[in-house]
């Protein structure tokens, strides 16, 4: 179901979602007419826009939440508004497009779909697998932006390092992680997939929770990783790297194409992890569509990284870890309230044997 004010918006969103075969797509022009469209035909998926007149989208996700929780993608080009529908339930939020820039519309359209297709498999439908075909199939790998070099051992100590990497009910889980950690918690970098300018706004209702105890904020480049600190990479215009800055590490920002079809991309972050701090970091793949991180995460583990994976029943979407477990990866798989404690164990006790 698409809810919209704009009669043409409709039916733009229409032929779009309805290009991919497996969709049929009603209309409803406010939330009034959507509620009582729920009550005779309950959609797979909700495609909600946020300013509309009588009731605003964000209101309607209240509600629609409480009342009938189902997977909603939310449009949007506010980001704050954005970090609220993923914090009530929405499973992705896609910004609004310029629809005057015809040049700009097939990349958009194809995430569209792909949103929905993530929202239409979190909530368990039985979406049949089609393997695409034209411009979505010249996936990159890591190589396009950071070649792979194994571990050398240094010889020197080096502070522990933690990444993250999250896509596909990520707000949720990245907040109850963090909420995990003590203040003096090891430096942390996380790439949570989002689109371009929503990573500040998300960065900074994490550092106002008040219960999380690490400084929160977007990195920037050359952005240094402390104790204490976690590092947002920025959505959507570079990728994220951690490089070796004497015993510690700092954020290099990458420019590049998308990488497993990301970018910023887990893999590219967790593969710079391997080749930075080997031992001494940490890799935790999480709740998300796809195999984005599952190959970085394996090197990671080949480095001798402490790698995790959180478990089926606490994600939302279980593509990500269930590839990294698929592929030997993981060495833990944990559900997402004990990934922290994991993590810290780690940390007190870096050379037991069990960790490699």
């Amino acid at each position: 179901m698409v809810v919209d004010d704009s009669a043409v918006i409709r039916q733009r969103l229409k032929a779009i979602i309805e290009s991919d075969h497996r969709f049929r797509v009603t209309l409803a022009a406010d939330p009034y007419e959507a509620v009582g469209m729920l009550s005779r035909s309950v959609p797979g998926v909700i495609v909600l826009d946020v300013e509309m007149p009588r009731m605003d989208g964000l209101t309607f996700l209240r509600k629609l939440m409480k009342q009938h929780p189902m997977p909603v993608v939310l449009c949007t080009s506010v980001a704050e508004r954005a970090v609220t529908a993923l914090e009530m339930g929405a499973i992705e939020v896609i910004a609004k497009p310029n629809w005057l820039d015809a040049s700009r519309l097939p990349e958009w359209s194809a995430n569209l779909l792909e949103s929905i297709r993530n929202a239409a498999r979190a909530g368990k439908l039985p979406l049949r697998e089609e393997r695409a075909t034209g411009p979505a199939d010249s996936r990159h790998s890591a190589d396009v932006v950071l070649p792979y070099v194994p571990y050398t051992p240094r010889g020197t100590t080096s502070d522990p390092l933690v990444v993250v990497g999250v896509s596909t009910g990520g707000v949720q889980a990245i907040q109850a992680l963090l909420a995990g950690f003590p203040a003096n918690a090891p430096g942390l970098v996380v790439v949570q997939h989002m689109p371009a300018d929503f990573t500040g706004a998300f960065a900074e209702r994490l550092n106002n929770d008040a219960r999380i105890k690490l400084e929160v904020v977007e990195a920037r480049h050359h952005e240094p990783v402390r104790p204490g600190r976690a590092l947002i990479i920025p959505g959507g215009a570079a990728h994220g790297a951690v490089k070796r800055h004497g015993s510690g590490y700092r954020v290099e920002l990458l420019e590049g194409p998308p990488v497993c079809l990301h970018r910023p991309s887990v893999e590219v972050l967790f593969r710079s992890a391997a080749q930075a701090a080997g031992p001494a970091a940490a890799g935790v793949i999480m709740t998300g569509m796809g195999d984005d991180g599952a190959g970085g995460l394996l090197e990671m583990r080949e480095a001798g990284a402490l790698t995790i994976a959180q478990n089926e029943a606490s994600c939302i979407v279980f593509g990500m870890p269930r590839e990294a477990i698929r592929r030997g990866a993981a060495k833990y798989v944990v559900p997402l309230d004990s990934i922290a404690s994991t993590v810290l164990a780690w940390v007190a006790n870096p050379d037991a044997g069990t960790w490699h």
